[in-house]
């Protein structure tokens, strides 16, 4: 292969790796004068209709992924028979790689390598499909730090009624395969749960769960042994990171956490208590490393925080237009349930410094009626979509205690992260997670799972949206309903 030039165009210059049903090259674009990944299926599978629509699949479904978090589909066709996809090139080791170099992670790091995992895999559910092969070897590390999930080969459409694995197929690696992956029952995002929190255990001890000789061997481990406790080999960790991991690896689906957006939202949980346990410093003590030499784990911390400045700026020129307005600038309409009229808007930055000055003089602009004007987050004077702290936000007052069902934002920076928190004190804590995580649109609407009245709801913002720098998220009006 390495010579030959797919295509008319993808000329194959070095073998970077090889699968039991494909091989992926190093290869250069010709036409646009850049590296890309090729993925070429082996020749002999080229005869079997059933693997060559699997390989197409895989092209389609990743096509329809555009998330910061997930490698990008460019091309697909096919050379003297051999089916191919060509990727975006991640300059970068896989994750697996780096753990068996330098052993464990930082806890903060581990939790913001997981959380980055658990929002690409979030998004992927939300289209309709399931990974079923989530491993450190197909988390790739870029340049600038962002994990990107990887080899969807064996993805497969979510059905409701029926699952995506037949019964008596077995698909997926077996140190991470769930227990009922690995009994060839129905798979759904629960399973990717499962996978995601074998990662995150490995993150954090440097070691598979259930190592063993055979992959009969390890599976039978999964289905009949619980994980041994990270706490015994990482005392550091704290109770609630590792009762989040024993949650995502529950035998039954039905223990696990319903959603992998639910597990992302413990993750968030998780950072958060890790920054004031230390004051606002998102890494946690080192664990001594296994081999001599300097350690990558701070350099990886560092550059967690920054996505990819060309995918950035991609995704910046789909969802945003600078200075803008969300259609008419107003907050969509949610339907169903009384509308409630939210007043009283206050910035809510507990991290800050002073805390709570997150441009608060500006926060009734929100529920001012002018979809002209807006509350801003303050600027961030650098390439991080990141805040560099778990969030800010802004808290919208209620008339009285109510279960709003729905929550509508219009916003002139469509991408920013958010999640919907209810409390009883416009000052906080704001306890109850109420909606799950969402890349915010141009006019958004949360929906609301509200289990007990509350007052106060904030906009938790997590991370900025993607594009040139300074950076901000703006909040232009709000519109709710509540349950009738």
């Amino acid at each position: 292969m390495v010579g030959e030039v797919l295509g008319d165009r993808y000329e194959v210059e070095e073998l970077v790796g090889a699968g039991g049903m494909s091989s992926v090259y190093r290869a250069h674009d010709r036409l646009l004068e850049r590296k890309v990944a090729l993925k070429v299926m082996h020749e002999h599978y080229g005869e079997d209709p059933e693997y060559v629509e699997r390989f197409r699949r895989e092209a389609r479904s990743v096509a329809s992924l555009s998330h910061p978090n997930v490698v990008t589909v460019i091309d697909r066709g096919e050379h003297e028979g051999r089916q191919f996809i060509v990727f975006e090139y991640v300059d970068g080791e896989n994750l697996k790689q780096l753990i068996q170099r330098r052993g464990p992670a930082p806890v903060g790091t581990a939790l913001e390598l997981a959380r980055q995992v658990a929002q690409a895999l979030s998004f992927a559910h939300q289209q309709g499909l399931v990974h079923r092969d989530v491993k450190p070897q197909n988390i790739l590390l870029n340049g600038d730090g962002a994990a990107k999930v990887t080899d969807f080969g064996i993805a497969r459409s979510l059905d409701v009624r029926q699952g995506v694995t037949q019964t008596g197929t077995v698909l997926g690696t077996s140190d991470y395969i769930a227990p009922e992956q690995a009994q060839g029952q129905n798979v759904s995002e629960q399973t990717d749960v499962y996978a995601l929190g074998v990662v995150l255990y490995e993150l954090l001890t440097g070691e598979v769960p259930f190592p063993g000789e055979s992959f009969v061997a390890v599976a039978m481990r999964h289905i009949n042994e619980p994980p041994p406790p990270i706490r015994d080999k990482r005392p550091d960790v704290s109770p609630r990171v590792e009762a989040a991991v024993q949650k995502a690896m529950a035998k039954d689906p039905a223990d696990r956490f319903p959603s992998m957006a639910a597990f992302c939202s413990e993750l968030d949980a998780c950072l958060a208590e890790l920054t004031t346990d230390e004051q606002h410093t998102v890494a946690a003590p080192r664990a001594p490393a296994r081999r001599s030499g300097p350690s990558p784990w701070p350099v990886v911390l560092a550059l967690l925080v920054l996505i990819a400045i060309g995918a950035g700026i991609g995704y910046w020129a789909l969802h945003r237009s600078s200075g803008g307005t969300a259609g008419n600038g107003r907050a969509p309409s949610p339907s169903g349930g009384s509308t409630v009229h939210l007043s009283s808007p206050t910035a809510y930055d507990p991290y800050g410094s002073p805390p709570g000055q997150e441009n608060n003089s500006e926060a009734y602009r929100a529920t001012d009626s002018s979809p002209l004007t807006f509350w801003e987050t303050e600027h961030y004077n650098s390439t991080f979509a990141a805040l560099g702290k778990p969030g800010v936000g802004l808290v919208l007052r209620a008339p009285r205690a109510v279960k709003l069902s729905q929550l509508g934002v219009a916003t002139a920076t469509p991408g920013f992260h958010a999640v919907i928190k209810a409390g009883d004190s416009a000052s906080g804590p704001f306890p109850d997670t109420v909606s799950p995580p969402v890349v915010v649109g141009r006019a958004q609407v949360f929906h609301l799972s509200v289990s007990t009245p509350h007052q106060y709801y904030v906009i938790w913002i997590t991370q900025l949206p993607p594009g040139p720098f300074p950076q901000s998220a703006r909040i232009n009006d709000v519109t709710a309903t509540a349950s009738s």
